[in-house]
């Protein structure tokens, strides 16, 4: 069997390396944190299509253990008024309902199911070097260990070191917000669970669900400069509550009042996005997930994406006759559409797309979309571009 090491043991990390055991190649996951505690603690929401594309890896039962449904959203005006109230995804389907979880729960939970299905997984490997050869591919760590193989994934993120060595000039760019997050269990109004509420704020983008024992999760973006990485590194939830509160506070809307009762743990990021065009590939080595096309989070498809990378680029490597072959078939698979949504959610992030009043988040219509569910189907072979499977 052809061996592969994928470099990284995230989200991306763990759905490519079930995804490849599942097609029967000898994988083994090499992970630079010493555990699986990698993760801020913010949350996440899995649409229909990264639902979908876990059922594929047989996965659906280890992730809705976690969080909970979000079958429909809601949408607010300035002055709390409900202008909308949609389904969501494909939420007559429970495996394809959209999830709502925390991140590190998940990533936990897939790392899991990577040892539980016997496939190697190392932490606090810290990748060096890349050198790829015409035989095989060496990975280098900062403790002297080596790991050879066919193929190297890198699967390590937004400041991935397999990228550095296949585009060392692609770095992540600022997506003009920064993104705060934060739980609560004493918001100030009652509220049911099973959906998503998203306030279209006069100055903050600011979304929340309630979960079925009673906390809320919410999420707010801000435009302007980015939060200074002095901040990141020494974090000031006090000071960024209160300026949420005062952005939040200058419309009608339940926004203010869930974060002044966050009184605990919030958290901040800045939105980010990697170039278009930006090389995914070089010898034996190829980058997946955020490491390749990391998004700003305005469309909320990061963790999606990257479970859709993971069945695609499995299925690639067991169809195409050699492995360039597969790396070429995966890329033409996945750039346009992954490459649209760092546009449409770039555009949202800078305000230069507006989401329609309607309701609706931007369109979830992305090239492939039309071909995306023959493309996941595991019993259907990867045959080209345009989705034409047997």
């Amino acid at each position: 069997m052809t061996r592969i090491l994928v470099i990284g043991g995230g989200i991306a990390g763990t759905a490519t390396a079930l995804a490849l055991h599942k097609a029967g190649f000898d994988v083994t996951v090499h992970e630079a944190h010493p555990d699986t505690a990698q993760d801020i603690g913010a949350f996440l929401t899995l649409a229909s299509n990264g639902m979908r594309a876990l059922a594929q890896l047989d996965a659906s039962d280890v992730v809705t253990a976690l969080g909970f449904p979000l079958p429909s959203m809601r949408v607010l005006d300035d002055q709390g008024g409900e202008v909308a109230r949609v389904p969501l995804g494909e939420a007559e389907d429970a495996r394809l309902r959209y999830r709502c979880l925390r991140r590190g729960e998940l990533n936990s939970a897939l790392q899991a199911e990577v040892i539980r299905r016997g496939i190697g997984l190392s932490h606090g490997a810290q990748l060096v070097s890349v050198e790829s050869g015409p035989e095989e591919v060496t990975a280098r760590f900062a403790d002297g260990s080596v790991a050879a193989g066919d193929l190297l994934i890198g699967a390590d993120g937004l400041s991935s070191a397999v990228r550095r060595s296949i585009a060392p000039g692609a770095e992540p760019v600022y997506a003009g917000q920064s993104v705060f997050y934060g739980y609560t269990r004493s918001a100030p109004e009652a509220e049911e669970t099973g959906h998503i509420t998203m306030v279209r704020g006069s100055a903050v983008a600011f979304g929340y669900a309630v979960s079925p024992d009673g906390e809320t999760y919410w999420f707010a973006r801000v435009a302007g400069p980015a939060v200074p990485a002095g901040e990141l590194a020494r974090p000031t939830p006090a000071r960024w509550r209160e300026h949420l509160v005062e952005l939040l506070g200058k419309d009608a809307t339940p926004a203010a009042g869930i974060v002044a009762a966050s009184t605990d743990g919030i958290m901040a990021t800045n939105a980010t996005e990697i170039p278009l065009g930006t090389p995914w590939r070089s010898g034996r080595a190829l980058i997946v997930g955020d490491a390749a096309h990391a998004a700003s989070p305005a469309t909320g498809q990061g963790a999606s994406m990257a479970l859709e990378d993971a069945v695609i680029l499995a299925k690639s490597l067991r169809d195409a006759p050699d492995t360039d072959s597969a790396l070429a078939l995966y890329e033409a698979c996945r750039r346009p559409r992954v490459e649209h949504n760092i546009t449409a959610s770039g555009e949202i992030s800078r305000g230069t797309r507006t989401p329609p009043r309607t309701g609706r988040a931007p369109s979830p219509q992305r090239p492939g979309d039309d071909a995306l569910i023959a493309q996941l189907d595991w019993n259907r072979a990867l045959r080209a571009v345009s989705g034409d499977t047997d």
